[in-house]
This record gives structure tokens, sequence and C-alpha cells, in this order.
């Protein structure tokens, strides 16, 4: 019986086992942190990835699940609305916000969820040593246990750690040039169901989302030439978003004093992941450490259930396993990793100036016979993808 090893558990990880488990094969999940990790910020499902979890069956379980988001309203620094785009005026729920969103920590539960009874997971461990003689593939985890597989697969974020030990990615990573921050602040009397995006000068913006859990998710960026913003604690990324936000009235001091007593703070510095290839030998990338599409694309999530049904097709299908997968999938990350007309830029504007532009220009494509045609450029890419009709059935 065929045996696969995954690693990461978040989004493509449990996607790629269930399709795996449907074919008979024995699927391994190994996980860096002691549990799921259940925080994060909202994703959506559009296009093929929302098809693909039709076809898992899960569907109805992550609209039950979803944040409630009305639509977006974009805000100057007092609070003051320029512009909004509401969920229901877009056909097919395909605007800036979709139709089925939910947190990524909830959709991870889900899939886990969904294979829990058919794989094997192993938390608090990594890899930490890969050796594929040809016809398996020998690993050491970093507790020091010792296992072999007929397949690797390295489902982990754009930075993955994994990746390094296999593949030649010291250009793999295309900076975008900004910084972001994730996490959970409590909810207030005055907070609705509405998400608000307010730009700041100085190419600085603040992202607050409605969620199902009773709280808000806050999302600081800001865009400069300067790095190593990364290799920060944290700490000192939250000192960072303090002095630069600290300014501005409206939200931003409930925010900032949010972000100090969160305990599910993440930053990170975004980009895009482009690789020559996908697989080596029996080892394959799927997700963001293949193709990381970055936030800004609103396409991670699809292209990381799409990518595990497509992989999971192609690996158990025979000759031409990962050079099929490449093959099918490089022209839907290509269309994914196209990111709208002058973003991350155009939300950012480094003047006064640019800002007051940006929100005029909000308020004009946010109205009426305009806002139809503004779709066109606040759409992602997502229905620019046919699934191939795997069989995914059981193997006897």
């Amino acid at each position: 019986m065929t045996s696969v090893l995954i690693s990461g558990a978040s989004i493509a990880g449990p996607a790629l086992a269930y399709w795996l488990n449907r074919q008979g094969v024995t699927t391994t999940i190994v996980e860096r942190a002691p549990e799921l990790r259940t925080g994060g910020q909202a994703i959506d499902l559009r296009g093929a990835g929302r098809e693909v979890a039709r076809r898992m069956g899960i569907e109805d379980a992550v609209r039950a699940a979803g944040t409630g988001e009305k639509g977006i309203e974009f805000v100057d620094a007092t609070g003051k609305v320029k512009g909004a785009f509401a969920a229901d005026d877009f056909a097919d729920g395909n605007g800036p916000t979709a139709e089925l969103e939910i947190l990524r920590g909830d959709l991870a539960r889900i899939l886990v969820d969904a294979v829990a009874d058919d794989t094997e997971f192993v938390f608090g461990d990594s890899i930490a040593e890969i050796d594929d003689d040809g016809d398996q593939v020998h690993v050491v985890f970093a507790s020091g246990t010792r296992r072999t597989f007929d397949f690797v697969v390295i489902s982990e974020g754009m930075r993955s750690r994994t990746r390094r030990l296999v593949f030649d990615d010291a250009d793999a990573i295309r900076s975008l040039g900004m910084y972001t921050s994730y996490f959970t602040v409590p909810r207030t009397e005055t907070d609705t169901d509405w998400a608000a995006w307010c730009s700041l000068p100085g190419s600085r913006s603040l992202f607050l989302r409605p969620d199902s859990h009773g709280t808000r998710r806050a999302a600081f960026s800001f865009m400069t030439g300067e790095q190593g913003f990364d290799d920060l604690d944290t700490a000192g990324q939250k000192q960072l978003l303090r002095e630069r936000f600290s300014d501005v009235g409206w939200e931003f001091p409930r925010v900032l004093d949010g972000m100090d007593e969160s305990d599910d703070f993440y930053f990170e510095g975004l980009g895009q992941v482009k690789l020559p290839t996908w697989s080596k030998g029996r080892v394959v990338l799927v997700g963001d450490s293949a193709y990381c599409a970055s936030p800004i694309s609103g396409m991670g999530t699809s292209l990381s259930l799409v990518g595990a049904y497509v992989l999971a097709g192609e690996l158990t299908s025979g000759d031409g396993r990962f050079e099929r997968y490449e093959a099918t999938m490089r022209p839907y990350v290509g269309e994914a990793q196209k990111l709208p007309p002058g973003a991350p830029r155009i939300a950012n504007p480094k003047s006064r100036l640019g800002v007051r532009v940006f929100n005029a220009a909000v308020g004009v494509a946010s109205s009426g016979v305009v806002r139809k045609l503004a779709s066109r450029f606040t759409s992602p890419p997502a229905e620019k993808f046919t699934l191939p009709d795997h069989p995914h059935k059981a193997r006897v």
C-alpha cells in the first residue's frame, strides 16, 4: 500500500490527505506546532476552490462557520465611510467579500476533522533530514524518529524550512515590499458585520474584519524598502507597529491596545513564491510552499485546495505524476499571481494627497454601474480553471 508523508496541517495538507485516503493511500501528517493552529484571518473560497470543497462534502460546514461579513467599507482616518462594497453587490459572491468567508483556523479544523479517522497526525515534530533513494524516501524527524515513505509532500508556508532540505530556494520568494500583521482584538458595541479598510499617508493601512467568535480580526500593514523586520521578536514587531500607527485616532488606539494583549499575533513580509519546479524525485510541493500568491491575491485558499485535488489525482494515477500536476496547475497559478493593477501600492499611497485620491476613487467605484465594472479588477481569477475529473475512488 502506498504511503505518503505530508508536512503541514493547515489547508493543503489535510485536503490532500482526504483525496489520497479515498484512493487507499496511507497518509501521515506531521505538524511543527504542538497542536492544530486555529488562529488566523478570514480567507475565502471561490471558483474552483469552492468546487473542491463541494466535492469533499464540506461546503455546508464552511458556510455554517462563515464570518458573516456583509461587505467592506473604506473609511478615512476619522472613520467616515468613503465607499462601500456589499457582498451581495456582486454576482456569485465574487466581489471583495466572497460568498464563503471563513477564518483560516476554522477551515483547517473542518479539514482535519474530515480526515481524522483515516490519517495519522504527528504534532510537535518536523522533518530534519530527507533521503530519497529513488524507490522510497527515508525521513529523520527533529525528534530523532526515523521512518520511510513512498512519497513526501511539503505543504507548508511561503518560508518553508523543509523545502530548503530538497530544493534550491535561495531566490524563491519575490518580495512585495510590504509587511503585515494579523491578530485578534475584542469586539465592541460599535463593531458591525462589515469589514473596514483605512489607508493612511506613509503607505500604511488598517484592515478590521468581523468573525464568528465574538471578536474582531485586525491587520496592520505598511510598505517600505527596509528589510529584516521579520527577524525581530514578537515584542519588537509589536513595538514597531505601535510606533508607526500611534499618530492616528479613530479605532487605532483600541486596536493597538488589543494587539499588545493578543496571544495570536503574527507578522510577516508579504511575497510570492516562484520556483522552476515543484518536485524533485519523490518529494513534491503543494500550496504556499510551492506557489504562494500572497494574501493580496485573494487566491491562496483556492490554490491550496485545487492543488491538493490535482496532486492527489496525479500522484496515484501512474506515469508522469508530478509532470502532469505542474502542467495542470501552472497556468492557474500564473493567473493567481497576477495581482490587481497597482497592487499593493494603490491601496497604500505615500502622501496625504494620494490617500484622498484613493478614497475618492473608491467612492466612485462603489457607485451603481461603475461598481459592476470595478468588479473586474477586484475579483480574483478563481473561475479561470476547470477541475480535472479524477475518479478519486478507493482502490481495492
